[in-house]
C-alpha cells in the first residue's frame, strides 16, 4: 500500500461519517470514541488507552477523554446520513455546521399524522390520501420554497416557560402561548420519486387513546381554535397501501424537515409523517462523491463498525485500516 504521509502529530480536525438509521447520534459517537481513544492520529502517546483500560473504565460515565470529541448537528434515531464529527481543536469548528445549508432526501407516507410527524411516533389522525397526485404536490411545492415559517411540532423538546413542549401535550396543559414560529430558508424542493402505492411502508400500529387525543387536543386548543384530531377515515384493509412519494430539499439550519412534510400534507387536504429521512450534505460534507468544489465526501459507518468488531490490525506504517481512510478525508485544523 502507499505511504501515508502525515503531518505532525497528533492531528486536530474535521471528518464526516454516515450515520446509519436505527442508532442515536451520541451512541454513534461513543462508538467511535473508543478508537480515537487509542489512535495516535489524535492523542498525544502518554495519553493513549491501553486495551487493558477501556475494560476498566466502561462503566465510568464522566471518564475523561484524552482529546476533546464533538459532532455538528444531532440526526434523530430515525434519520441516516452526514453526521460531521470534530477531534481536537476540530471542535471548536463544529458551530458553524449548525447554521450551514443541509441537504436532505425524505420520504412522506400519506393518510397518517402522528405526534412526532414522523414514523417513531404515535398515530393522531387519520385523513383521505386517495386524491393526492404526484401533480398536486409538485404544484404545492412552491408554497414551501423560499423563506418560511416553521412552527416546530407539540411533541418535541424546545422549551416554553421552563417545560417541554410534549409535557404540555401529554398532560394537557394549556400552553402559555402559541409555540413561537422561526423564519427558515428552503433554498430549493423538489419531488424525486412518486412512490404510489408501490412499496413496503405502513403507518403505525400505535395510536393515542382517548385520554392522550383530548390532552393534546386541550394544550392546542388552547391557542389555536380549529383543532380536531378525529380520525376522517377508516383504518384501510391490510392489502391497501396509502400513497408514498420523495423528497429532496436543500434548507437553512433550523429546518424542521418534518413540518414541512406534516404541512404539506395538511395543504393537500390530508395527512403525513416522515417514515424515512437522509441527510445527504451538512455544509462542505457529502454522501458519496463531491459535486462541487471544495465538498469531502463521508467515511461509511461500516470502516468504523469492522474496526470496532476486529483487532488492531496495522499497515506496515502502522496505521489501521480506519486510521487510513480517515486521513484520507479529515480536514486538518491547525488553529
Amino acid at each position: 500500500m502507499p505511504k501515508v504521509s502525515v503531518p505532525p502529530l497528533p492531528l486536530s480536525g474535521l471528518f464526516g461519517i454516515v450515520k446509519p438509521s436505527g442508532p442515536t447520534s451520541m451512541s454513534v459517537l461513543e462508538d467511535l470514541k473508543k478508537l480515537i481513544r487509542k489512535s495516535r492520529l489524535f492523542v498525544e502517546p502518554d495519553k493513549l488507552e491501553k486495551p487493558d483500560q477501556s475494560k476498566k473504565h466502561s462503566k465510568k460515565r464522566n471518564r475523561t477523554d484524552p482529546v476533546k470529541i464533538g459532532q455538528g448537528g444531532t440526526l434523530d434515531p430515525l434519520a441516516d446520513g452526514v453526521l460531521v464529527v470534530g477531534v481536537g481543536r476540530g471542535t471548536k469548528h463544529l458551530s458553524q455546521f449548525l447554521g450551514c445549508t443541509k441537504e436532505y432526501y425524505t420520504t412522506c407516507l400519506l393518510g397518517c399524522e402522528t405526534d412526532t410527524y414522523d414514523s417513531e411516533g404515535k398515530r393522531v389522525r387519520l385523513a383521505p390520501w386517495h386524491h393526492v397526485t404526484r401533480e398536486k404536490v409538485e404544484a404545492a411545492l412552491p408554497k414551501f420554497t423560499g423563506e418560511i415559517s416553521q412552527t416546530p411540532p407539540i411533541f418535541s423538546a424546545l422549551k416554553m416557560d421552563g417545560k417541554p413542549l410534549y409535557e404540555y401535550a401529554r398532560e394537557g396543559i394549556p400552553l402559555p402561548r402559541p409555540i413561537e414560529t422561526r423564519k427558515v430558508t428552503v433554498h430549493a424542493l423538489e419531488l424525486v420519486e412518486w412512490k404510489g402505492q408501490d412499496h413496503a411502508f405502513a403507518w403505525p400500529k400505535e395510536s393515542l387513546n382517548n385520554d392522550e387525543k383530548m390532552a393534546m387536543e386541550m394544550a392546542l386548543k388552547s391557542v389555536e381554535n380549529d383543532v380536531s384530531l378525529k380520525d376522517e377515515i377508516e383504518t384501510p384493509g391490510e392489502k391497501e397501501s396509502p400513497a408514498a412519494f420523495v423528497l429532496k430539499m436543500k434548507v437553512s439550519g433550523g429546518t424542521y424537515v418534518r413540518s414541512i412534510v406534516h404541512d404539506l400534507a395538511h395543504h393537500l387536504n390530508s395527512a403525513g409523517h416522515v417514515v424515512t429521512l437522509t441527510r445527504s450534505r451538512q455544509g462542505k460534507f457529502v454522501m458519496g462523491d463531491p459535486s462541487e468544489e471544495g465538498d469531502i465526501s463521508c467515511l461509511p459507518w461500516d470502516v468504523f463498525q469492522k474496526a470496532l468488531a476486529t483487532s488492531r490490525e496495522t499497515d506496515e506504517d502502522g496505521w489501521t485500516q480506519w486510521e487510513r481512510s480517515v486521513l484520507d478525508r479529515l480536514e486538518v485544523i491547525d488553529k
